[in-house]
């Protein structure tokens, strides 16, 4: 086994002002240690960009979904995330790779710095990622799903072209006669977020519109982040970010007597099916994340067996909108 070059034991120990022994027990989850002791050596370790022994090679590749470590949130219930994890596995499967996929309550927490894989899937990393800067301290390659925040020469991440796809539905809310359009995102930490923020943003400015913000929140089942924008009709368009945000949407429009689409006209980046079985059906963006997981998968794995030849940078798969009902047209209008 090679050790990555940098700070030893002995200077984490220093720095956390605390034992060799403890940094020992506290890196790799073993001895009788306060929580407290054992976060706060993880982040000393991490922050001095200490990295413990490389492992043989496992043939195993590692996922994680980022966005929000340390919350125990189930991301494979969304079925962007598990339509990703089916084809991740899938393609790694069929290059002879296994793989492991890490909860969401253990991005914090989760000793990095003993994990034995030979690759890491990140998924979603936000600013100041502290497992990527764990993963980077070892040496472990990583492929992003989603532009890292603070990208290195040499790093690959696929995505999709979040502004060309956020200019394609507000053009086609435009033409079905929307004038007043909001966004409904800014939850999450990462690329996607902003980078849809912005392109709407940019879009309104250059029709001379103002934006509407509207945040969105996971548990707001009836949809009352919308109810100054609708009970004041400041919005007859909704471009919605995440997968729960349409039926957000349909519960406050109904709260409201707004009719969709007569009304109200509504898009929603999701994968889920039953958005076109709903009454009306829901017009959706398809960010392609089966796509995206082998695309991800088949990335890795070249920079893990031939390094010198894995292309690096941005891999993109284009997005698809499908228009239905919800956002076919305003007033009896059709573009």
């Amino acid at each position: 086994m090679c050790r990555v070059s940098g700070p030893t034991i002995a200077d984490v120990a220093r720095a956390a002002e605390v034992s060799t022994a403890t940094v020992s027990h506290a890196l790799n989850g073993t001895g009788r240690l306060a929580e407290s002791t054992r976060r706060r050596v993880r982040e000393v370790a991490t922050a001095l960009g200490y990295g413990s022994y490389r492992t043989p090679r496992t043939r195993t590749l590692g996922l994680a979904v980022t966005t929000f470590a340390g919350s125990a949130w189930n991301f494979v219930a969304v079925s962007y995330f598990s339509q990703w994890l089916t084809a991740a596995t899938s393609a790694a499967h069929a290059r002879g790779y296994a793989l492991t996929t890490l909860p969401a309550d253990r991005g914090a927490g989760t000793p990095w710095h003993t994990l034995s894989v030979d690759g890491m899937l990140l998924l979603d990393s936000p600013k100041d990622d502290p497992v990527l800067r764990a993963l980077r301290a070892r040496g472990i390659p990583v492929v992003f799903d989603g532009r890292p925040a603070d990208p290195r020469p040499g790093d690959v991440w696929v995505d999709n072209d979040h502004a060309a796809t956020t200019r394609e539905v507000l053009d086609h809310l435009a033409g079905s006669g929307a004038r007043r359009i909001a966004l409904h995102g800014g939850f999450g930490d990462e690329h996607y977020t902003y980078a849809v923020t912005r392109a709407y943003e940019e879009w309104c400015a250059a029709r001379g519109l103002p934006p509407l913000l509207i945040p969105f929140a996971p548990g707001d089942a009836p949809g009352h982040a919308f109810d100054r924008a609708f009970g004041g009709r400041a919005a007859d368009a909704v471009y919605c970010l995440y997968d729960p945000g349409a039926r957000q949407v349909l519960a406050a429009a109904a709260r409201h007597g707004l009719r969709v689409p007569e009304e109200l006209l509504l898009v929603c980046a999701s994968e889920d099916p039953a958005y076109a079985q709903g009454d009306p059906a829901v017009s959706t963006v398809t960010l392609r994340p089966a796509v995206i997981g082998e695309s991800a998968v088949a990335a890795l794995v070249a920079l893990l067996e031939s390094p010198r030849g894995a292309p690096p940078g941005e891999l993109t798969v284009p997005a698809g909108l499908t228009v239905r009902a919800s956002s076919g047209g305003l007033f009896g209008h059709r573009p």
